[in-house]
């Protein structure tokens, strides 16, 4: 029997980058989050909640995609790897159902422990 071996936060961060590139974010929750994940909005996000465990994060998820009205573009950079954490900027052009278009950037910041993101905390 061959033990699967675990991924470093460097490799994460690679594989995330690879899947954010081609827009796969379903892809990185279901291949890269730990079950019991967390996601944080800042203090007062317009119309996001934070999140506790991979079935409220993808209601999240889910949530804000179904806010948007049209995506006119968006990007996420290369990650920068800092022990067990990486972060990304990240932005996005897109037209929501109740507040119009908008432009948005972001830092998000990723923790790793055990080979799996076990946090992922955003600042706008």
């Amino acid at each position: 029997m061959i033990a699967e071996q675990t991924m470093t936060t460097a490799e994460i961060a690679q594989r995330f980058n690879t899947l954010a590139k081609e827009g796969n974010w379903n892809q990185i929750q279901d291949e890269l989050f730990a079950e019991n994940a967390v996601s944080i909005e800042p203090p007062g996000a317009p119309g996001l909640q934070s999140a506790e465990g991979m079935k409220a994060i993808k209601q999240k998820a889910k949530d804000f995609e179904q806010s948007v009205e049209e995506m006119h573009g968006g990007y996420s950079s290369d990650p920068l790897v800092a022990g067990n954490y990486f972060a990304v900027a990240m932005g996005l052009d897109a037209t929501f159902k109740q507040m119009g278009r908008m432009k948005m950037d972001e830092i998000a910041l990723y923790e790793v422990k055990d080979g799996k993101i076990v946090k992922e905390q955003f600042f706008y």
